[in-house]
């Protein structure tokens, strides 16, 4: 039995990057060896185990072969048979095709290193083809590493047009696009993944509505440079589509609800919001009833953030109604029901006054 460190924890290291995750690959092993040894199985697909101390994964050496469509068609097989360097070849990228045994020595039967110190994302074998997970995986690994210089090779860009042109991307559900667009939209340099996929065709196949739609690009590296959250990166993505656009790809990918719904807030009040040192009070106020200012606060914020990092995208030095936004949230919600209460007012009648005393104070906030 031989245990390896491979995959992102080598090709990290060897990029002086931080390593939050280790994965470890066995060779030479049985399942009833590692559970013997107190190794508790999890994996559903292959033969995965949990460190009996360190809870971290190990997993048996494995070959795997297509038999479907999709990133779930493979059939996988694990035996003590299986070599170091037959695991490493059915991996992505030859700089996750890496390894380290136990004395630290570096095994690279497929030239990552080389590929590291030539900034190259280059594919490991014409296997790469089969999974067409890959061509966002790819994509997301171009966002991360463009600061260090890293491009897509050539002949790993021909590939995965060849995926895109063959339809396999449709295969993908919902939930693992979402989880590699999630990934990418929250490195370093979002757009890149979104250049990536324009550069191979994949982006007509998965967002087709951001291949003819306005240049978000700008926004969305803003946002990144701002280090927004998901929610606003995902916005700002979509900002300007139209609201079908926005819907259809808010359910394509089952974006989670918070995403969703600041996706469509922004489509409708941007404009809005980029005028609102000249907006009327009574404009202001339907803005902050829409956004339920008073119960969810960190919405407005986010909105808010959406539409500076536009701003700021388009070359403006600043974004002057960010700040009057927010005092007019303040504003608004400084106004106390108490008195209200106290005179008597309950239900619809309530409501209409309490509207009424906000308004007055946005219409102060305006004069000052």
């Amino acid at each position: 039995m031989q245990i390896y460190k491979v995959g992102g924890a080598v090709r990290d290291r060897l990029l002086d990057r931080t390593v939050s995750d280790v994965d470890w690959l066995v060779v030479g092993a049985t399942v009833e060896q590692m559970q013997a040894l107190g190794y508790r199985p999890v994996g559903a697909d292959f033969p995965v185990f949990l460190h009996p101390k360190t809870g971290e994964e190990y997993a048996l050496a494995r070959t795997e072969r297509k038999s479907g469509r999709g990133y779930g068609g493979f059939t996988f097989h694990a035996s003590p048979e299986v070599t170091l360097e037959e695991d490493l070849v059915r991996r992505d990228l030859t700089i996750n095709a890496m390894a380290e045994d136990a004395s630290g020595q570096l095994h690279d039967p497929y030239h990552g290193k080389a590929d590291l110190d030539n900034r190259l994302l280059r594919h490991v074998s014409p296997a790469f083809a089969e999974d067409p997970l890959r061509v966002l995986r790819v994509a997301r690994f171009a966002a991360r590493y463009a600061p260090l210089g890293f491009k897509v090779a050539d002949e790993t860009l021909a590939l995965m047009r060849q995926i895109a042109a063959s339809g396999e991307l449709q295969a993908l559900t919902a939930e693992r696009s979402w989880k590699e667009i999630e990934r990418a939209l929250m490195e370093a340099e979002p757009q890149v993944f979104i250049e990536v996929l324009r550069s191979c065709a994949a982006l007509e196949e998965l967002m087709p509505e951001l291949v003819h739609g306005p240049d978000t690009l700008a926004a969305l590296r803003q946002a990144a440079r701002h280090q927004q959250p998901l929610t606003v990166r995902w916005a700002c993505l979509l900002r300007g589509l139209e609201p079908a656009s926005v819907k259809a790809l808010n359910q394509r990918f089952k974006a989670p609800r918070e995403c969703q719904e600041l996706a469509v807030l922004v489509g409708e009040f941007a404009e809005k919001a980029d005028h609102a040192l000249t907006l009327a009070p009574e404009q202001l106020l339907e803005i902050l009833q829409r956004f339920d200012i008073y119960r969810r606060p960190q919405r407005f914020e986010e909105f808010i953030g959406a539409c500076e990092m536009a701003a700021l995208g388009h070359g403006q030095p600043s974004y002057p109604q960010a700040d009057y936004l927010r005092g007019a949230a303040a504003a608004a919600r400084a106004v106390d029901v108490k008195p209200l209460v106290e005179q008597g007012l309950t239900g619809q009648g309530l409501g209409e006054a309490l509207k009424g005393e906000r308004l007055k104070a946005l219409q102060a906030y305006a004069q000052r």
